[in-house]
């Protein structure tokens, strides 16, 4: 906005069409000089017309390096002359168009053998990538070619050799297309080099302990992501195999990235990672698609150890989720930024300003809350608070961790000891230390609130909220967790939304997105309709929500989903799920992922899915489909590294899946029998209730439930493992002690 001589704003000097979408994202480019245009048939028909390259610019609104080169280059008029002189200039949310992003990022790693966001590449008429790269500095700087210098060589290029791009670019586009069509198994010919399930077994576990950080936990070196996928394989191959002890590997991580400064101790939540190996220098913007998959994490490693500190860790995953993050009508957004303004007067948004800390600012406020305290026997509760959390005078960010000095006399905090530890070292009690540490960051939370927040991206996306879903599933099957019933309910209006505003029932389609803000949510005039993993990830969340709920109409949803999924995304000729429907408008290529990063990949959670849905509506084809993928990525290198969800479906697949079978009216005792196994961590457990004083619904029409009876006119258990059941039980306590020993494990055991 521009100041007129009255101090009044005056309208933007620069307005392009990104002004009417609906992405955060693209609304922040709304404004530059640079004549962008959103994906869509409009510029790429301008391009051709024109025979102009397109520069297409790929990043998301909680991106920091997009923000970077927002300000030094988008918002530069000169540079915005040269781009809308020479290309045809479009913006894309790559949350919103991940089908868009994931090509265009395949021919970056090609290229560059590194890939991020920003992501900048520049295409051909025809959509055929030429060169690209992510970040550029404004000018040439850091051994980097300067964004302006490329514009200007490749300018340059297209006019005097446009022949030699155009073929290069077609040939890049066909060896894609050639490697997606090549189905993995002809790559073999003699089927007796294939590696069994075993060998891959074997191969993982090695694979997990030669890379893990035995000190801070997590892959060695640095940065540190949490890689939730290969945790969760950890928790099915230790289940699996105790004898290998993995479950160390993971309980470690967690316990480390708890402690870290990734996580937000003052309130909950964790940034996407960390800059350094001990977890704790974040990069601070917080992602829905990390806090649904740590929530399962967290749940999960409390169902496996009872260790009280992963209830707290994923109950504070929860508070942060419905305070900050929560649409009012029950949908969740897609992450806050990393940046803010370190005071209501700033003009320039900083790295990290939210959440760190000076010495002085947090001896100060303790100090005139003493009476919030209550009797501390003696105890500072600053030294106490400053003790525990490593705070430290001077700050205690290392510069190899501040580039920018952003966090200069700043602290992080991050937790070396424990709460025994820092009690014997303040002379105190450990009760005492607990209620200084909850009362000071009360106190902290408070003073934060009143800080200017970092941008909020309201985009809600229908794979991220899957990933949610299945994780207050995960943490509603706690038993002994006191606010239980919270997170069923807020499960339960997440579901609703999802189906009231992310579901297309005339086209029968989910939507990838609609965006939030404080009225009702918005959907785009042009909808985007969803990928793979938007349908892998919600139906893994209704099946899971099943589980917690015994709510049949998402199971009936679940599957009603995964046959639209196989109509619209399954390849009958070579097997395996293309990541975007057939004949979607300017997409060059349909790719399959074949791995699982940061989210785990559509291929590998259909993949559980399928198996599950096959056991609950007894359809032998579901079955068959799963087969058929584990066969398309069965030659995969490092299998169980790159794919783990897939190896802990194939695991499944091998193994068999456990039933649990409860007959008898919807009663308290009914409940019990299932509450008593829910509460394990049991990788694949089916879990059918037949209500026997209530209409036939799905599960009473499996012929196969037809002989489950009650004992004694009591509600029964049947536990039954490949059509092979132990004898009924109608006492929860005898579930408790069959299961206890098999899936409970001492997490003292696993401590460093």
């Amino acid at each position: 906005m521009e100041a007129n001589s009255s101090g009044a704003t005056s309208e933007p000097k620069f307005t392009n069409r990104l002004k009417e979408e609906k992405s955060p994202y693209l609304l922040q480019h709304a404004h530059n000089p640079v004549e962008w245009y959103p994906w869509g048939e409009e510029a790429i028909q301008r391009a051709r017309a024109e025979n102009k390259l397109i520069f297409l610019s790929v990043g998301y609104s909680t991106c920091h390096w997009c923000h970077v080169m927002e300000k030094e280059s988008f918002e530069n008029e000169e540079v915005a002359k040269i781009m809308n002189e020479h290309f045809i200039n479009i913006k894309v949310d790559r949350e919103e168009r991940p089908d868009i992003d994931k090509l265009y990022m395949m021919f970056v790693l090609l290229i560059n053998g590194s890939g991020g966001w920003p992501m900048s590449v520049w295409l051909t008429p025809d959509l055929a990538p030429v060169t690209g790269g992510t970040y550029f500095p404004p000018n040439d700087r850091w051994g980097m070619p300067g964004f302006t210098t490329v514009l200007t060589k490749l300018a340059s290029k297209w006019a005097t050799d446009r022949d030699e791009l155009t073929t290069t670019g077609r040939s890049v586009i066909e060896a894609i297309r050639r490697n997606v069509d090549h189905k993995r198994a002809d790559e073999v010919e003699d089927a007796t080099g294939m590696e069994t399930l075993e060998a891959k077994f074997k191969q993982a576990v090695n694979m997990y302990q030669r890379n893990y950080d035995p000190v801070w936990g997590g892959s060695l070196g640095a940065p540190k992501f949490p890689e939730a996928s290969k945790l969760n394989l950890m928790f099915h191959l230790h289940v699996q195999e105790p004898k290998h002890k993995v479950l160390g590997v993971v309980l470690n991580t967690l316990d480390k990235m708890a402690a870290g400064g990734i996580h937000d101790h003052v309130f909950g939540g964790f940034a996407r990672y960390s800059v350094d190996k001990k977890w704790h220098v974040p990069h601070f913007e917080k992602m829905l698609y990390d806090q649904g998959q740590l929530l399962s994490l967290y749940a999960n490693g409390y169902r496996l150890t009872r260790k009280p500190s992963y209830l707290a860790v994923a109950d504070a995953i929860y508070r942060y989720l419905c305070k900050d993050l929560r649409h009012p009508t029950g949908g969740f957004y897609s992450g806050e930024d990393a940046d803010s303004l370190p005071t209501a007067d700033s003009e320039e948004k900083i790295e990290g300003a939210f959440y760190a800390w000076t010495y002085d600012e947090i001896k100060e406020l303790l100090q005139a809350n003493l009476d919030k305290f209550g009797d501390l026997a003696g105890a500072d509760p600053v030294a106490v608070y400053t003790g525990h959390y490593d705070v430290k005078e001077e700050g205690n960010v290392k510069p190899t961790s501040d580039p920018h000095g952003h966090l200069l006399g700043k602290n992080i905090l991050i937790v070396y000891g424990s709460v025994r530890e820092t009690a014997e070292k303040c002379k105190t009690t450990e009760e005492i230390v607990e209620r200084i540490l909850k009362t000071a960051n009360e106190l902290l939370h408070e003073v934060r609130d009143k800080r200017p927040r970092p941008h909020l991206d309201t985009k809600i996306l229908c794979a991220w909220n899957g990933l949610v879903l299945s994780g207050l599933a995960q943490l509603a099957c706690v038993k002994d967790a006191p606010a239980r019933s919270e997170y069923l309910a807020t499960a339960t209006e997440l579901v609703k939304f999802v189906r009231a505003n992310l579901y297309d029932v005339q086209a029968r389609k989910l939507l990838r997105s609609c965006y939030g803000g404080a009225e009702e949510p918005l959907a785009s005039e042009r909808p985007i309709y969803g990928f793979i993993d938007d349908y892998a990830f919600l139906i893994k969340g209704l099946i899971d929500y099943y589980v917690a709920s015994l709510d049949e109409h998402a199971l009936h949803w679940a599957k009603e989903l995964q046959d639209i999924q196989d109509e619209l995304f399954w390849d009958p000729k070579h097997g395996a799920y293309f990541y975007s429907e057939a004949n979607s408008p300017n997409v060059a290529v349909r790719l399959k992922e074949d791995h699982d990063g940061a989210e785990p990949c559509g291929n590998s959670v259909a993949a559980h899915n399928l198996l599950l849905l096959s056991d609950y509506f007894e359809e032998e084809r579901l079955k068959e489909k799963a087969r058929t993928l584990f066969d398309y990525f069965a030659h995969t290198a490092h299998f169980g590294y790159v794919l783990p969800e897939m190896m802990s479906a194939a695991l499944l697949e091998e193994q068999g899946r456990n039933t649990l079978i409860v007959v008898g009216p919807e009663s308290p005792d009914a409940t019990a029998l299932i509450d008593a196994v829910r509460e394990f961590y049991v990788p694949g457990m089916i879990t059918v209730q037949l209500k026997i004083d209530q209409p036939a619904h799905i599960v009473r029409r499996r012929k196969s439930l037809d002989n489950f009876k009650m004992v004694k006119n009591m509600p029964t258990a049947y536990i039954c493992h490949n059509k092979v059941c132990h004898l009924p039980v109608t006492e929860p306590e005898r579930l408790t002690e069959e299961f206890q020993p098999r899936y409970t494990f001492d997490y003292q055991e696993y401590e460093n």
